[in-house]
């Protein structure tokens, strides 16, 4: 199993929001956009700042590989599916796909939450259409 995350102050706020099961993310007060990961003004307009918010973390799998080999600690989650996942709010996020054989691009997901000692994994699995 992976270590546990860091959180710094930039990630606190969506580290906590997993454990809660929330997803949270970052908007601009100004043009409204999404992004992840925080970032101290918007890629998009430039205004410094932003306001969290929580998302519902739905979306389509962007893209995917399937991991067939160990490296370092997850030998028995062998084969597991990495998704990169577009929000339908906008930000796109990475994490792995449940079940891993189900991956394709364009598959519609939701959030999966995976408590784990002392963290929570933000995970995704298929939505029903």
């Amino acid at each position: 199993m992976a270590p546990a995350p860091t959180a710094d102050p930039e990630s606190a706020p969506f580290w906590e929001g997993l454990r809660e099961g929330r997803i949270v993310v970052q908007a601009c007060r100004v043009c409204g956009r999404h992004r992840f990961p925080r970032m101290p003004s918007c890629p998009y307009c430039g205004e410094p700042g932003g306001t969290d918010v929580v998302v519902p973390g739905t979306g389509h799998v962007y893209s995917w590989i399937r991991v067939h080999r160990d490296l370092g600690g997850s030998e028995r989650d062998l084969p597991y599916a990495v998704v990169t996942v577009t929000l339908d709010t906008g930000p796109r996020m990475v994490g792995r796909l449940e079940p891993p054989e189900q991956a394709a691009v364009d598959l519609p997901v939701r959030p999966l939450f995976v408590d784990h000692p002392g963290w929570t994994e933000l995970r995704f699995q298929p939505d029903a259409p």
